[in-house]
């Protein structure tokens, strides 16, 4: 321990990261940025390859970032995982999506800790990032670890460590931003914390684990049940007639006891949307309902729908049938200002109005192909572009994720019927269009 102790603190310790999508990558930079030599670990050849070439798949992490580090010599992409054993530090970011029953699917962290299991090495240090119920690291990935010889807290070290990167988030990096430590042992705790400690702010020691765990689902917990809260508001105040907008930018005038959460067309990204349901599915072994969280969930889950439903009044109206209805959806990014589609909203909108024989194409300056893949097959579009005849010829423009980007007074001036999910068009002065809040 001490050995591995002093190659920490000296950055001589050589880090390997399993997974090298949008947690993965950016633990990578800072690792680097502070001089640790590092070994990125991918199944995706197109993945690694693209890194190797000094190219950045991730829109906030500049090409040049990636060029500057593969020349300096202290960084390779692989795929060959039996050079695991050369490292001294490996630290898990793969995912962990949901299955069709909403269960969490916990293969790639199985798979990837058997690999890892492997090819151990005494002295390693293993930390678990990825997003899971309290248990999975003392429950599921100890024991793979222990199947040979070696044992956690004595010839290798195990911990958790919660991601929380916020693409495109200009004020708080991955750097800047507190990070919670949780450890097998207090030996492993010591490891994971002064490990952190090279690339973050502060980081938080936590008594267990299973702690670290729950504060990642708290925290993504905390914004799904805020963000259903003003989705379930927001639905009322339509029918008042009354701007949730407007009552969300008064309330947030008091300076305590209220903090804003908006409105939209659903949740996306990795996390609010999959993140709740760890803990709802390990509630149920304790024979515990989460009956908050799941509303929250049914709540979100049919924001799509709202705004299906509002396209195809907003368009009879106008004396026009979903069918056949030229739609323009502005934005397939979950979020703004980042090229990101995972559960994003507007997937399953575009799903709906392709359903229901609409001619829908789309625009995102960020994406410029959208595939529905597995959940949405029948989704595969390229982005067009925004020019005045083509807005003029969509009968129904539906904005919903609002890029910085996006030239909205422009889209305005040139649309007939606008479909606004995030009042991006409120404080469009001067237009043609009708604009329908959703």
């Amino acid at each position: 321990m001490k050995k591995l102790l002093s190659k920490i603190i000296n950055k001589k310790a050589k880090i390997g990261i399993i997974g090298l999508g949008y947690v993965g990558l950016p633990l990578v930079r800072e690792f680097l940025r502070v001089g640790f030599p590092v070994i990125g670990f991918d199944v995706d050849n197109k993945k690694v390859s693209l890194l190797n070439q000094g190219k950045s798949y991730i829109k906030h992490i500049a090409n040049k970032t990636i060029k500057d580090f593969v020349s300096s010599g202290r960084f390779q992409a692989i795929t060959n995982f039996s050079s695991l054993k050369n490292v001294d530090v490996v630290i898990i970011c793969v995912p962990t999506p949901l299955n069709d029953y909403r269960e969490p699917d916990l293969s790639y962290i199985l798979e990837t800790t058997k690999t890892i299991a492997l090819n151990l090495k005494k002295g390693q240090l293993i930390v678990l990032e990825s997003t899971t119920y309290p248990g999975t690291t003392d429950e599921v990935i100890l024991p793979l670890l222990e199947q040979g010889s070696l044992k956690v807290g004595q010839d290798i070290f195990l911990a958790f460590s919660p991601e929380r990167e916020d693409p495109s988030n200009k004020d708080f990096g991955l750097g800047s931003v507190p990070k919670v430590v949780g450890g097998i042992t207090p030996g492993c705790l010591q490891l994971a914390q002064t490990l952190y400690d090279q690339i973050v702010v502060k980081t938080v020691p936590v008594s267990s684990p299973r702690v670290a765990e729950a504060t990642k689902l708290l925290e993504n917990i905390y914004r799904a049940v805020n963000i259903a809260l003003v989705n379930e508001l927001k639905m009322l105040f339509d029918r008042m007639q009354i701007d949730i907008f407007e009552v969300i930018n008064a309330a947030k005038t008091k300076p305590f006891g209220f903090q804003a959460f908006y409105p939209g067309p659903g949740l996306g990204g990795h996390c609010i949307p999959i993140d709740p349901f760890y803990l709802t599915w390990k509630a149920r072994q304790y024979d515990f309902a989460t009956r908050f969280i799941e509303l929250a969930g049914e709540i979100n889950t049919n924001m799509p729908y709202y705004v299906f439903d509002k396209i195809v009044s907003a368009l009879g109206q106008d004396g026009k049938s979903i069918k056949n209805a030229r739609i323009l959806v502005l934005g397939t990014a979950y979020k703004k200002d980042i090229d990101d589609q995972r559960e994003s909203p507007a997937l399953k909108i575009i799903d709906l109005l392709i359903k229901k024989k609409a001619r829908v194409s789309y625009n995102d300056p960020n994406v410029p192909r959208c595939f529905g893949h597995q959940r949405f097959p029948g989704i595969d579009l390229s982005s067009t572009s925004l020019t005045p005849k083509h807005l003029k010829a969509i009968d129904c423009v539906v904005l919903v994720t609002n890029h910085s980007a996006y030239n909205y007074e422009f889209i305005a001036k040139h649309s007939k019927l606008i479909v606004d999910t995030r009042n991006a068009f409120g404080s469009v002065k001067k237009n043609k269009a009708r604009i329908v809040p959703a």
